[in-house]
C-alpha cells in the first residue's frame, strides 16, 4: 500500500473558459480567428461532476504502470461516483490508500493491479473499505 497525498478541489470560484469551435477538425488546428466559435467552454465542467466531492491524488508506486497511470500523475477522484466492476477506483483499506482496478471474478470483488509483479487483493470484509471513483 502507498501513502497518496490528497488535494482537495472545493468549490471552484474560477471558471477556466476556452474557445470550442463547431467545425470538427480530423487532423490540425483550426485558426483562432476562425468563425465557427461556437461558444466559451468552462473546462471545470469537464473535468470535475461534482467539485465538492473531488480531491486530486498523486500517484506512487508502480502497480497501475499498465494502465498508463505512473509515480507523480494526478488522478481526480470523485467521492459521489459509485464503482463497478471494471473501474479504477482509490480504495482506503485498513485505513491505507491505494489505486487499483475494482475488478468481480467468480462472485468474488478484488483489488486488481495492473502490473503483473504485484499481487490481487481480494475484498473479504467490503465494510473495511471505501473507495472513491474517477472523475
Amino acid at each position: 500500500m502507498t501513502t497518496i497525498e490528497l488535494i482537495h478541489v472545493g468549490t471552484l470560484t474560477t471558471s477556466l473558459y476556452l474557445p470550442l469551435f463547431a467545425s470538427l477538425v480530423p487532423c490540425g488546428f483550426t485558426s483562432p480567428a476562425s468563425d465557427d466559435l461556437e461558444e466559451l467552454f468552462d473546462l471545470n465542467r469537464l473535468l470535475f461532476r461534482h467539485p465538492e466531492a473531488t480531491h486530486l491524488i498523486r500517484v506512487a508506486g508502480e502497480s497501475m504502470k499498465n494502465a498508463e497511470i505512473h509515480p507523480g500523475d494526478l488522478l481526480a477522484v470523485d467521492k459521489r461516483m459509485e464503482a463497478d466492476h471494471n473501474h479504477i477506483v482509490v480504495a482506503v483499506l485498513e485505513g491505507e490508500c491505494t489505486v487499483k482496478r475494482l475488478v468481480c471474478r467468480a462472485g468474488n470483488w478484488w483489488l486488481q493491479a495492473e502490473n503483473p509483479d504485484y499481487a490481487d487483493f481480494e475484498i473479504t470484509d467490503p465494510g473495511n473499505l471505501l473507495l472513491g471513483g474517477g472523475g
